[in-house]
């Protein structure tokens, strides 16, 4: 087999792992192998086929990451609603204690267990229904309804 075919023998095998994965880095990576497969064909030396696919697929790579698609806005896991359900859900508070570091804390009953809460106003909260906001461990912190 020629050294042109093995280049796009192992691009469709980077391809086929792509679609696996769903990542667009693989696809820039098999986009190297192609330049190698050209640069095979046109006659290049192996180590100079070696360096095509490698150029080719870092620019390729390093393009993308610096596109739209490549560099996602990222969203603390702690207040993001596709990671933690329970942040926009309402629980109800009867009793708000204030802390030392002027924080207001409670204890409260949701989904069938104790929890932490801490208030993330800054004026002292009144008993009543309050907005999960962050997951922070076992403590929830909330906002009021309508904030």
């Amino acid at each position: 087999m020629s050294d042109w075919m093995n280049w796009l023998v192992m691009a469709g095998v980077v391809v086929v792992m792509e679609l696996f994965t769903g990542t667009f880095y693989l696809l820039m990576i098999a986009i190297g192998l192609g330049a190698g497969a050209l640069a095979s064909l046109a006659g290049a030396a192996p180590v100079a086929q070696l360096i095509t696919a490698s150029l080719v697929g870092s620019i390729a790579t390093m393009s993308l990451r610096r596109s739209r698609f490549g560099n996602r806005n990222r969203v603390d896991a702690t207040r993001d609603p596709n990671v933690n359900l329970d942040i926009g859900q309402t629980l109800a508070v009867g009793e708000w204690q204030g802390s030392a570091g002027g924080k207001f804390t409670a204890r409260s009953l949701h989904r069938g267990a104790k929890w932490d809460v801490e208030y993330a106003g800054s004026a002292a909260p009144l008993p009543g229904t309050f907005r999960i906001i962050e997951i922070r461990g076992s403590q929830l912190i909330v906002d009021q309804v309508g904030n």
